[in-house]
């Protein structure tokens, strides 16, 4: 007979004999196991979903709001040292001036006879109306005489994509027979972008729950249970978005598209992740335990201390980024963190009072009752587990090799992307710049900016126009203050790594002057600042990251030498993961580059997310260790985590994958990347290469942990497990 479930979620307190059950002995783990029951209390559960409902209702309102405090301009991303951000804030101090403007691109495929330029001539005229008194610019002809363009200035203080919708309707009336037309511009670039991720929660966060919900039903075969993880997780995205928007809203912290983006990816992969290693424990408990209350107690006490550790691993990976200089990073930081902590909360508190009070039926057709055992050592983990036991030390270096060579795909990386190559498919703007530079000097829908001391004007005019790169220097704009604003036109085409090149060259002249006190702004001094910056954070953030890691995988397996052993897997994978996807932008995609923010947090999410299927690996073999030995330890929890890991992994996989089909190629490249590198970490790093590598070293692994010397051999030992007398453990 088992023990009656004590009151109000007092966790049972004998150690339990259903497998994985963990070595309970010590003050902290009994300790553990109390608190870790109190969520599935008979009565506790009740209040603990009355809490939730109640955090429903509060946060509901508020995290629908999170959109509309998203800034997505380009200077809002870089530090406000970042000589760009300068420029746009001197900018910004004269309100008089229009910083933006959108170009309308007029093209035939014949000369522009006399009827085609009047007609052009005329919707200038009535553009001049959206240019609150600044007059476009009257049509400007191209040398060879097949296009036009007309500037049309945005009026400070209004709204770029307010306005450019406006002209592209005045542009498409009365067009002239034979003429094609494309807004593009900063002003029609900024609409655009904004048009994009205007859409991106809604898109993600609708793909997101339709990929999760398809994998669950898939995992777990009942027409019930993946409703439980779905909705918890949903609850665990709103307290987030909630929670979020309040610290944007009262704190200031930036939320820009692409972290809005990323937050649901990150909310529901990872809590999913959770939600599946809880089922599967409270499963394995449920054949043991008659009294679902014990059995999910049981369940968290083991579960839970990997589950902790998972959070922590991504919380702590993702607060390193606050030592970022890119605002974008830094906000990302601490905004991942919430959705982390929060997925956390609801699964380790909502989860499991969900699943007693709902009970057994739940988990429909395949009820698991006390009993029926569940046969582990038939799963084809098991057998990979066997298979890898006889030929361990060939199975890690063949492939260590293989992913070595994988890896290798980072020396076709290119960096950068161009104006032209934001988008997949391209928007208007884009399309309006490429019909542009077809006729154009490439720079003159986008011209870089000097500000400098109108005393020195003529040596800054000067300096700029003498520059390799640059096609001619505009009229200066006196600009108050005694400063001037000097436009200059480059020859390549803006926001381009020739076009950054020359900004660098401008730089370089115009700091020359003695007192110019000059600064070089506009959007390709903006991109070459965000270049700057990105691999500034690159350099400093993925070594704290990796040391995070480390500490928090020794502390959690008390090992120096597997904490080694599991970082070096984890850089592996990410490197192998970072020259696959390379291979694939080039060949596959014909993306003209990758993004500088990938390489970093590519690196974040597959380091700190990568490593919690090594953590619900080896928290599990380092349940069983002390009771089988070395290696039969090893191949039980790979046979009992396989499953699991496994769903696990295609969950994530799976909602980073939606990144993947935006219209925006950074985020698509960044959901690529992580969604191939969690599944090379899936099938290839955390089922093969780690088990062999850890079979290899044998109990060193531990070392200095007293598993190392202590654990028990058994007759499974086939290796000669040295023969200790008594279970151990720590």
């Amino acid at each position: 007979m088992e023990r009656p479930m004590p009151a109000d979620g007092d966790a049972a307190g004998t150690n339990p004999s259903g497998p994985g059950a963990p070595d309970g002995g010590g003050l902290a783990a009994r300790a553990w196991r109390r608190f870790a029951g109190l969520p599935a209390g008979r009565r506790l559960k009740w209040l603990v979903l009355l809490a939730w409902i109640a955090i429903a209702v509060g946060a509901g309102p508020l995290s629908g709001k999170l959109t509309s405090i998203e800034n997505n301009s380009g200077s809002a991303y870089l530090p406000r040292n970042a000589e760009s951000t300068q420029v746009t804030d001197a900018l910004n101090d004269n309100q008089s001036l229009s910083n933006t403007s959108a170009t309308v691109v007029y093209a035939s495929g014949s000369t522009l006879d006399e009827a085609q330029m009047d007609a052009i001539a005329r919707q200038a005229q009535r553009l001049a109306g959206l240019s609150g008194g600044q007059q476009p610019v009257a049509p400007v002809p191209a040398q060879d005489g097949r296009a036009a363009e007309v500037t049309v200035p945005i009026p400070p203080g209004q709204d770029p994509t307010k306005v450019v919708p406006r002209i592209r309707e005045i542009v498409k009336e009365g067009l002239p027979s034979g003429v094609e037309a494309k807004v593009t511009g900063p002003a029609a670039q900024l609409t655009d972008f904004a048009s994009a991720f205007s859409s991106v929660n809604t898109t993600v966060l609708l793909a997101t729950v339709i990929v999760v919900t398809l994998v669950l039903l898939l995992t777990y075969r009942s027409p019930f249970l993946w409703l439980v993880p779905l909705a918890v997780v949903g609850l665990g995205y709103t307290l987030a978005a909630a929670v979020v928007y309040l610290a944007s809203d009262r704190a200031g912290l930036l939320v820009s598209g692409q972290t809005g983006g990323i937050l649901p990816v990150l909310v529901f992969g990872a809590g999913t992740d959770y939600a599946l290693l809880l089922i599967a424990r409270y499963r394995e408990q449920l054949h043991v335990h008659a009294d679902r209350h014990r059995a999910m107690a049981e369940a968290m006490a083991s579960a839970g201390p990997a589950i902790i550790a998972s959070a922590a691993t991504v919380t702590i990976g993702l607060l390193c980024l606050l030592a970022a200089e890119m605002n974008t990073n830094r906000g990302l930081g601490p905004i991942g963190a919430m959705g982390i902590v929060c997925a956390f909360l609801a699964m380790t508190t909502l989860m499991p009072a969900l699943l007693v009070i709902l009970g057994r039926w739940v988990f429909w057709p395949f009820v698991p009752r006390p009993g029926k055992s569940l046969d582990q050592e038939r799963t084809v983990w098991a057998r990979i587990g066997r298979v890898l036991d006889r030929r361990a030390r060939i199975v890690w270096p063949v492939t260590a090799v293989a992913l070595l060579a994988l890896g290798a795909g980072v020396t076709q990386m290119k960096f950068g992307l161009g104006q032209v190559d934001l988008f997949h498919p391209a928007p208007e703007a884009v399309q309006g710049q490429k019909l542009l530079t077809q006729h154009f000097p490439a720079g003159l829908s986008d011209p870089g900016i000097v500000v400098a001391s109108s005393s020195a004007q003529q040596e800054v005019a000067a300096a700029v126009g003498g520059t390799s790169g640059v096609a001619t220097v505009l009229p200066p704009v006196p600009i108050g203050g005694g400063g001037v604003l000097i436009p200059f036109v480059l020859a390549d085409t803006p926001v381009s790594a020739p076009a950054e090149r020359t900004v660098e060259r401008v730089r370089d002249a115009v700091h020359a002057v003695p007192g110019a006190a000059a600064r070089v702004g506009g959007d390709t001094a903006t991109d070459l600042d965000t270049r700057n910056a990105s691999l500034h954070d690159a350099r400093l953030v993925i070594p704290l990251v990796l040391a995070a890691v480390f500490v928090v995988l020794t502390i959690l397996l008390r090992a120096l030498v597997a904490s080694v052993l599991l970082i070096a897997t984890v850089v592996l994978s990410f490197l192998a993961a970072l020259g696959g996807s390379t291979l694939a932008f080039t060949y596959g995609f014909g993306f003209a580059g990758t993004d500088y923010s990938v390489p970093l947090l590519g690196f974040v999410f597959l380091v700190a997310l990568g490593v919690d299927y090594n953590i619900f690996l080896m928290t599990r073999v380092r349940e069983e260790v002390p009771r089988l030995g070395h290696r039969p330890g090893v191949l039980r929890a790979l046979a009992a985590t396989g499953g699991v890991i496994t769903s696990a992994g295609v969950v994530l996989a799976a909602t980073f994958s939606v990144l993947a089909v935006l219209p925006l190629v950074s985020l698509a490249e960044i959901g690529f990347v992580v969604a191939f590198g969690v599944l090379l970490d899936t099938f290839v790093v955390r089922p093969i290469l780690v088990p062999a590598l850890i079979l290899h070293v044998g109990r060193l692994t531990w070392w200095p942990s007293r598993i190392a010397s202590r654990a028990v051999a058994t007759p499974e030992s086939r290796r000669g497990e040295p023969s200790v007398a008594a279970r151990a453990s720590e």
